[in-house]
């Protein structure tokens, strides 16, 4: 069933919309949570709140395209869980991932004080839009997916170590873009 008749259930109220969601897209969601989770049980609890959310959401909502949409609802419902999971010391899933950006991307408070988060978000999606296309793939499954970079190194014909310095060569043309538009790091 296509992403159209899917959503036609959700504005129906039809259970079946869950079902058919769960069906097309539950191994793509539960990916995502497992790459930023590293448990299984959160993850499937990530994903059966990614079911709860859309239900919840659509309507009003209507995605046109439903899987990046529910990419969006499972990585923000799988990083608040790994928030709350890493206060309690249990996690170290994406801690790898955030400390390799955390030289190209500032903290939460300078952000704050140099430009709101939208912006940013802006002139993060320029400086992707203007990558060529391999780099773009490289940048977003490596820190949108949360891939290791062994699982690229195969479709994208590359070693991991090469992909390591193509990923350190795209972090630091981040910063140096961000910090030429006056954000402070």
């Amino acid at each position: 069933m296509d992403d159209r008749k899917i959503v036609e259930l959700f504005w129906r109220r039809d259970e079946n919309a869950i079902a058919e969601t769960r069906r097309r897209y539950g191994g793509f969601c539960h990916t995502i949570a497992l790459r930023i989770l590293s448990d299984r049980q959160d993850a499937e609890e990530c994903v059966s709140d990614t079911w709860l959310a859309a239900w919840n959401a659509i309507p009003p909502q209507r995605p046109a395209r439903l899987q990046p949409w529910l990419g969006r609802v499972v990585r923000n419902l799988a990083i608040n869980r790994w928030e709350k999971n890493r206060a309690q010391k249990r996690y170290a899933g994406v801690e790898l991932l955030l400390d390799e950006l955390s030289e190209a991307i500032p903290s939460p408070q300078t952000v704050e004080r140099t430009l709101e988060a939208r912006e940013l978000g802006e002139l993060i999606s320029a400086w992707l839009r203007d990558l060529p296309a391999q780099d773009r793939k490289l940048f977003l499954r490596r820190y949108w997916n949360g891939e290791a970079l062994k699982d690229l190194a195969g479709p994208l014909g590359e070693s991991p170590e090469q992909l390591a310095q193509r990923a350190f060569r795209l972090r630091r043309a981040l910063k140096t873009e961000l910090e030429r538009n006056g954000v402070s790091l």
